[in-house]
């Protein structure tokens, strides 16, 4: 009896010592892995070491998960582009092997869709999450939500609205999409939420713009290659070989957002950093006010409202920054430029941003549109970056010298 009960008190202290062992295994588990963070979405591109490319081919490629930006989200079994001869083409402008490799956009289908759901769910709360207090996270019914921009200013709404619109006439696909609402309608859409709106004093017969609110974002700084210190981005610049997969991604993403920045006079990006180096060394390095970037190295350009309408009024304040960050890119997309040489040839800017805006707004007359001499503006800046490609390449073009 002694000899069987010993032998039952070693059975339970062995089961409690395992049971301990692996409780304790799977805790170490769990911290390893918090250590580490979550594991990288699927659709996301690898942050590789510094000699990334050779890095990058021994790495499979359901891992590497980068995706052709034309074609869905297959992934694509061929090498990234290593060299500047297949990171650029014609010495201005990104290969379209690199542009294939871009994470999707926000595409017009997507938007179409989202504004048609946008401007008919009802809003059933809303709450601090986008910014200023003034503007608000809303919640729609079906538990979808948006970015709801009230301006203090009405310009402020319509130099976002503007914007987006006329990021879609160059193809620019970084913006989330957005519908325009009027918070007094005689519709049900804003009724859940009515006292609410009272007690953020908006007025009743306010347009406000919703942007679809997009998750798993984080901050971004201007890559050190357009930093005021750097030789700028261009096709002789040898450290694009060095950059990383995503890094490259991002860095022809930021070519578009310095040109479309430039267009619309946005002050309140890249060019404030540029102003606050008076004070602050490091500027440049820390995180750019309204841009993230999603999981995949797609970058979101965001809050939009000091373009165009704004910034077409602060222009002079403003403007010697403008030129320093147009002046700090000599790299751009082909299907970018292309767009820019329409519009520079044709003089009609004006007429197609209207023509888009009526067609895709139904409150466009509410919100109004730009000054005739706000049109003119735009317009010469248009042809000034038309001049400044041009410049580009007649400096790094494949005829220019240097043997590009």
């Amino acid at each position: 009896m002694r000899a069987a009960s010993s032998n039952l008190l070693a059975l339970v202290f062995l089961c409690t010592c395992s049971g301990a062992l692996y409780v304790w295994s799977r805790l170490e588990e769990r911290l390893e892995r918090h250590r580490r963070g979550p594991p990288p979405p699927p659709d996301s591109v690898p942050e590789l070491p510094a000699k990334t490319f050779r890095a990058l081919l021994a790495v499979p490629p359901a891992r590497s998960a980068l995706f052709n930006a034309t074609g869905g989200n297959r992934p694509e079994a061929r090498p990234f582009p290593r060299t500047l001869g297949e990171i650029t083409e014609d010495g201005v402008y990104w290969s379209g092997r690199l542009e294939s490799f871009l994470p999707p956009g926000f595409g017009e289908d997507h938007g179409r869709a989202w504004r048609r759901r946008a401007r008919s769910s009802p809003v059933v709360s809303l709450e601090p999450g986008c910014g200023r207090v003034s503007n608000q996270l809303a919640t729609f019914s079906d538990g979808s939500r948006a970015c709801v921009r009230y301006g203090i200013d009405p310009d402020q709404v319509q130099g976002e609205a503007l914007s987006y619109y006329l990021a879609a006439l160059l193809g620019i696909s970084n913006l989330p999409p957005l519908a325009l609402s009027l918070v007094g309608g005689a519709g049900q859409q804003w009724a859940a939420v009515r006292r609410r709106v009272e007690g953020l004093q908006w007025s009743g017969r306010a347009v406000v713009s919703l942007t679809e609110w997009v998750a798993n974002l984080t901050a971004v700084a201007t890559p050190a290659l357009l930093r005021p210190e750097s030789r700028g981005l261009n096709a002789r610049q040898a450290d694009l070989e060095n950059q990383t997969a995503a890094g490259l991604l991002r860095l022809v993403q930021w070519s578009d957002l310095i040109l479309f920045d430039y267009l619309t006079a946005n002050f309140d990006r890249l060019a404030s950093n540029l102003f606050s180096l008076q004070w602050d060394a490091a500027a440049m390095r820390r995180d750019t006010s309204n841009l993230l970037q999603a999981p995949g190295a797609r970058l979101v350009f965001l809050d939009n409202e000091a373009g165009l309408v704004h910034g077409y009024r602060v222009l002079d304040a403003w403007e010697r920054y403008h030129r320093a960050t147009l002046a700090s890119v000599c790299l751009f997309r082909r299907a970018t430029a292309r767009r820019v040489a329409e519009l520079h040839r044709a003089g009609d800017a004006r007429a197609r941003l209207l023509e888009l805006y009526r067609r895709r707004e139904p409150l466009h007359a509410a919100l109004g549109f730009l000054s005739d001499a706000q049109a003119r503006t735009l317009q010469r800046r248009i042809g000034a970056l038309h001049g400044h490609i041009a410049d580009c390449r007649a400096k790094y073009g494949r005829d220019a010298g240097g043997g590009v």
